[in-house]
């Protein structure tokens, strides 16, 4: 490839300001996903509808690595994947089609975010899936799905299947595939997959231990999501609370994702 993210000309200015405040909150989610080693190469997708319209999304320019990956490089597709607008990069459609059957069935799922880790992938495998252990759990298993492997997902008739088992869940275990996470927001979605993936990491390296695991009683785990999002809620949400902070971190380190 000869043209890099850091080439792309700036659409600042050129695109909305909601769509760009979008944008920029998309290409930071990327760089965290690298950050926080959940990336599988080019291989795993977060979109983003853009503001005010039902049917465009925003993507990864498929071959840019996820820390490469600017606000203005990221590509505008439609709900069947094609371009909608001049991009020199192209586009992985068969990889949307996941994200296509949720934004279809889910208005409130603006952005979606779905990853290959090790940890997300060895829980999936798993027949018992995702167990009340920790508190983290706590968060991922108050709105938690599952979806059974039927290969690759490369078919439009799997899109029915990941859409109802997804329901009006906020994450969705893939079986021996990997892990998904729906939000109102990109903040939403990222901190699902934080604590889904935190919640997996957890299950796995306490099973290598290969002591008994303590589960929680599901009342205790009920009271403590309903105390947490209450607390939570006071404070405006969690990703009002920590977003900007991660968005800070990422200035600190390296602000090209705002190009």
């Amino acid at each position: 490839m000869t043209v890099t993210a850091l080439e792309i000309p700036s659409l600042q200015g050129k695109v909305s300001p909601e769509e760009w405040a979008v944008r920029v909150d998309l290409a930071a989610a990327y760089r965290l996903v690298s950050r926080y080693g959940w990336e599988d190469l080019v291989f795993t997708h977060i979109s983003a509808r853009v503001p005010g319209t039902e049917d465009h999304f925003l993507i990864n320019p498929y071959g840019l690595f996820f820390d490469e990956i600017t606000a203005s490089s990221l590509v505008k597709i439609d709900q069947q994947g094609n371009k909608l607008e001049d991009s020199p990069f192209p586009v992985n459609q068969a990889g949307f089609v996941i994200h296509s059957a949720i934004h279809a069935a889910r208005h409130d799922a603006k952005c979606v975010l779905h990853t290959h880790t090790l940890n997300g992938v060895a829980v999936s495998t798993q027949r018992a899936g995702l167990l009340p252990i920790s508190q983290h759990s706590l968060y991922a298993l108050n709105s938690l799905g599952y979806h059974d492997f039927e290969g690759p997902a490369l078919d439009d008739d799997e899109k029915p299947r990941l859409a109802a088992d997804l329901g009006d869940h906020r994450g969705l275990i893939l079986r021996n595939h990997g892990l998904l996470t729906v939000g109102e927001t990109v903040a939403d979605a990222f901190l699902a997959m934080y604590y889904l993936e935190a919640s997996c990491a957890i299950q796995v390296r306490a099973q290598s231990g290969g002591g008994e695991l303590i589960p929680v009683p599901k009342a205790v785990m009920e009271k403590g999501y309903a105390q947490a999002t209450a607390s939570q809620r006071q404070q405006g949400g969690q990703g009002r609370l920590v977003w900007p902070g991660l968005l800070r971190r990422l200035d600190r380190i390296d602000p090209t994702f705002r190009n």
